[in-house]
């Protein structure tokens, strides 16, 4: 029963307990009027008068009687309580082990809904692992997801059903999700048949399913469900995933990523762009398109404002690159951080250091696009074996102006030099947040 858990501060429970226990107290006391008004015209020694004194226990000393009385009424409240609590309970008892009790799951979401509203915009792996760390400290949580991808399942999508591309939102939802890792491995399942990332051969698959993850599947049958509302297709898979917060899409519209590279050549979709080193510049088609307005209302909405990590030009530039986005950033007053990546990526930044990061970040969007940069400092994370990357060198300051604030933290994988851990990363932003809002951090305790 874990009746001490039910108790814990900030379940609320003890509140309602004592406001019941007060209003049976004041019953009590009218109960108590009531007979004293009776027996004041009761014949003293009659048959009633004798019944009454035995039971209000008369023949026993004042303080006595007190006492019985009020330890028989605790125990009986004590009793009741618990009764109370184990007839919610019953419903809701599993005998998987791994599934926390429901006084757990109810501790988790009190603490949760009461954490900062933080907005992570981005994309492919690098936001799953900020939305990892964030979603076990608050559930306030909205991760705006590029809709620039061309590759893949996601692209074959795309291409066949005119809708946005739906791989990093598969991601984000599974990341987010509160049956997680289950959840993730139900998203991330790819039938068999296809080889790497994208489809097999219509020709040789006659289902037309290999290569496709199910999250893919489930989102565009979503969108079709939803009259090809795209929107509103992922607004209804976050409420049927219980997702902690809410994944949106920069827009309902797909785009296209373009790429000026030093050379003066030009390259276009991202698939080939995040392979290319020697960008010079990047832009998306259609120039003009409409952000998503949920992710407009959150950001207007947000504590603090994260943009990355991921990969800056083919996950990050993207979102970016769409005014509204752009400009309801500029208009916000919530603080504004750049998670810089703790590696390098071989093709589109390979070499670059935290300096070019922020400078192509900056000469792409707004010069006050980003009031602080977090950056890793520690560089003792076990390399991969197969690794075409390097650390982020620290150079600083970034030849922008007005220059962010730069904030260092331990923030990479101690088992794997070219991504973050989760949890560092996490604890890294809600030390921005309080210093910067105020916001006191509400650690939530896990089940075992």
């Amino acid at each position: 029963m874990n009746l001490r858990r039910w108790l814990s501060p900030g379940i609320g429970i003890k509140r309602w307990l004592l406001v019941v226990f007060a209003g049976l107290l004041l019953l009590a006391l009218a109960v108590a009027h009531a007979l004293r008004q009776v027996t004041r015209d009761l014949e003293p020694g009659g048959p009633l008068g004798s019944l009454i004194d035995t039971l209000t226990l008369q023949f026993l000393p004042y303080p006595l009687r007190g006492l019985i009385v009020g330890g028989i009424g605790l125990a009986i409240f004590v009793v009741g309580s618990v009764q109370v609590i184990r007839a919610f309970m019953d419903p809701f008892r599993n005998a998987d082990a791994d599934t926390p009790p429901l006084v757990e799951l109810i501790y988790q979401k009190r603490f949760l809904a009461r954490g900062p509203r933080i907005v992570a915009i981005g994309g492919g792996t690098g936001l799953s692992t900020l939305l990892r760390g964030l979603k076990e400290h608050t559930s306030n949580l909205t991760a705006i997801v590029t809709v620039a991808d061309d590759g893949g399942s996601s692209g074959v999508l795309r291409e066949s059903l005119g809708i946005p591309p739906v791989g990093d939102i598969r991601n984000c939802i599974a990341a987010l999700a509160d049956a997680e890792p289950l959840m993730n491995d139900v998203l991330q399942y790819r039938f068999p048949g296809a080889e790497g990332d994208a489809p097999a051969d219509p020709s040789a698959d006659p289902t037309g399913l290999a290569g496709h993850p199910v999250g893919n599947l489930l989102i565009a049958a979503m969108t079709a469900i939803e009259g090809g509302d795209f929107e509103e297709g992922v607004r209804q898979v976050n409420r049927v995933l219980a997702v902690r917060g809410q994944v949106v899409p920069a827009s309902g519209t797909p785009l296209t990523l373009h790429a000026e590279m030093t050379d003066g050549s030009t390259i276009h979709g991202q698939s080939l762009i995040m392979r290319t080193s020697g960008i010079s510049r990047v832009w998306l088609t259609p120039a003009d398109v409409q952000a998503s307005e949920d992710a407009l209302t959150a950001i207007a909405e947000a504590d603090l404002i994260v943009l990355g990590p991921g990969s800056l030009y083919t996950s990050l530039l993207p979102s970016l690159l769409i005014p509204g986005i752009r400009d309801a950033l500029l208009a916000s007053h919530a603080p504004r951080v750049f998670a810089c990546n703790v590696a390098t990526q071989d093709g589109e930044t390979a070499g670059y250091d935290l300096a070019a990061h922020v400078e192509a970040l900056v000469a792409h969007t707004d010069p006050g696009i980003v009031d602080m940069v977090l950056a890793n400092n520690r560089f003792e994370a076990k390399v991969p074996e197969v690794w075409h990357a390097e650390p982020v060198r620290l150079r600083w300051p970034a030849a922008v102006t007005p220059l962010p604030r730069l904030v260092l933290d331990d923030v990479v994988d101690p088992a794997n030099a070219h991504h973050h851990d989760p949890e560092r990363l996490a604890l890294a932003i809600l030390s921005i947040v309080e210093r910067e809002t105020g916001a006191r951090r509400k650690s939530v305790a896990r089940t075992a």
